[in-house]
């Protein structure tokens, strides 16, 4: 990150300390100096002030006035002496034995000295001067005058000290300094590190919250305000989370709807489309007839009576065909109830093929069910008759070769498949899965010679799935099985319609 908070962070905090020092270093130089001068100004003046007072008072000889005045000298580095008008020394600092400084008073009074320098401060009782000593050149804070207009004196303060103060001061400074910058250094990177840590760790969670990965959380923690923020950004992950699961459960809900929506109306169209289809030859047939009869085409009995059983049977066909659209609608929209009931299922195919006895002599076939003992199943007797009904009626349409029909039951441990064999041509492979639509038919053309319509095997769907059993059909190298599965028990229909 070529401008990071953590390097921000420490320019801003060592060029803060750098700068402070630099400052600093630059007030020393320049006023320091000054300011020590007015210091050491008001240190005089306050000496002078505690001498008058000892003088006032007749203690300036005793040894407690003495102390206290060598204290105040010791304290302030000032040099001093006070006289008396007859030149006897009241009170003398130690360090001015020599006798330097009381050549350099008396100097003054006689006029022998020049007062040179720059005069700081003037009054009627005393001047203060900023001076160098011919002798030693030694610059000074120098004081001199009366007391009480009688009694001499002469006070001074060296500046060497306060440049040698400042020297070491600065040194001193620059040492702390430069300590202070490298502490500065790597406290800025320790406290910076834990303030960018945990935003870095923001950042990275908003990208995976960009990219819809919102199982990602903030776990640093922490009770300031970017603990509070990550704590924030885990509730909004979470929220965003809900919101788009509800949201996507809502937008597959309605692509469902809009499928389902388009699958009605696919369905209407082809419903319309087949039913007219089918019911436009017979209803062909019917008006054609029918006006034969009504024109007098033939006065032949015979003919008349031909014509009649065409017509009959054409409106038969008609009739069929609305009952079973009728009963698949019916299975297919859940408006015909399924009772479940325990029976003799062997019973109800023999009753089946019973009454199909004359279609099976018709086509020549044979039909073949051995089953001694009889199997009860739970399931809707009728529904499961009709089942049977038109697993045979199919096979009875297309049986072929040796004309053999079978029927067989498998027994399994709480089901048992019926199956429904007839020897004949198989079913092309790509036909297989859209036998069970309505109206479909592998040959159209031999479906309309025996009068079926395409909606048997579609019934058998609908009930099979209201039973929610299995169903399905095999190919075989001489035929084809049709076959469909129900309980034997009671307990395992009901998981299998809670599952369901």
């Amino acid at each position: 990150m070529r401008r990071s908070l953590k390097g921000q962070m420490s320019f801003v905090f060592v060029g803060l300390i750098t700068f402070i020092l630099i400052a600093i270093l630059v007030v020393n130089g320049r006023f320091l100096e000054r300011y020590y001068v007015v210091n050491k100004t008001e240190e005089l003046i306050s000496m002078y002030k505690a001498a008058t007072g000892k003088i006032e008072k007749g203690e300036i000889r005793e040894e407690v006035a003495v102390s206290e005045l060598n204290g105040i000298s010791e304290q302030c580095n000032i040099s001093a002496i006070i006289a008396d008008n007859g030149g006897g020394i009241l009170y003398m600092t130690a360090r001015e034995k020599n006798g330097l400084l009381f050549a350099q008073l008396m100097g003054y009074l006689l006029g022998e000295n020049q007062k040179s320098g720059r005069l700081l401060k003037s009054t009627e009782d005393y001047e203060i001067f900023r001076t160098t000593d011919p002798i030693n050149e030694t610059e000074y804070i120098e004081m001199w005058g009366y007391i009480d207009g009688e009694d001499l004196f002469i006070m001074r303060s060296p500046m060497a000290s306060i440049r040698e103060s400042a020297i070491l001061a600065n040194k001193f400074l620059i040492y702390m300094g430069c300590m202070a910058v490298v502490v500065s250094i790597i406290l800025v990177r320790y406290f910076s590190k834990r303030i960018t840590d945990p935003i870095l760790e923001l950042a990275e969670l908003s990208k995976k919250m960009a990219n819809l990965d919102f199982d990602a959380r903030y776990v640093s923690g922490g009770d300031n305000e970017i603990g509070v923020l990550g704590e924030s950004f885990n509730t909004m992950s979470a929220t965003l989370k809900k919101t788009i699961a509800e949201l996507k459960r809502a937008n597959n809900q309605l692509q469902q709807d809009i499928e389902q929506k388009e699958k009605i109306e696919t369905m209407r169209t082809d419903f319309l489309g087949n039913v007219s289809h089918e019911l436009k030859t017979p209803i062909a047939l019917i008006q054609g007839y029918a006006e034969g009869l009504k024109e007098g085409v033939s006065d032949d009995p015979e003919s008349r009576e031909f014509y009649c059983d065409v017509i009959m049977d054409e409106a038969s066909k008609m009739n069929q065909m609305v009952r079973n659209l009728l009963t698949l609608n019916q299975l297919e929209f859940g408006e015909d109830s399924t009772q479940f009931e325990r029976f003799d299922l062997v019973g109800v195919i023999e009753g089946v093929l019973q009454s199909c006895e004359i279609l099976i002599q018709q086509a020549g076939a044979t039909a073949v069910f051995v089953h001694n003992e009889p199997v009860y199943v739970w399931a809707d007797e009728f529904k499961t008759e009709q089942v049977v009904r038109n697993y045979l009626t199919n096979a009875i349409h297309h049986v072929d070769f040796e004309k053999r029909i079978e029927i067989r039951m498998q027994q399994k441990e709480d089901t048992v498949r019926v199956t429904v064999f007839n020897s004949g041509r198989a079913i092309p492979s790509e036909d297989l899965d859209r036998l069970w639509d309505k109206f479909y038919k592998v040959d159209k053309a031999h479906t309309r010679e025996y009068g079926g319509n395409g909606i048997g095997l579609s019934i058998v769907k609908a009930i099979m799935e209201s039973f929610h059993q299995a169903y399905g059909v095999t190919n075989f190298d001489n035929g084809v099985a049709f076959w469909f599965e129900l309980d034997t028990s009671a307990v395992s229909q009901e998981q299998r319609v809670e599952n369901c």
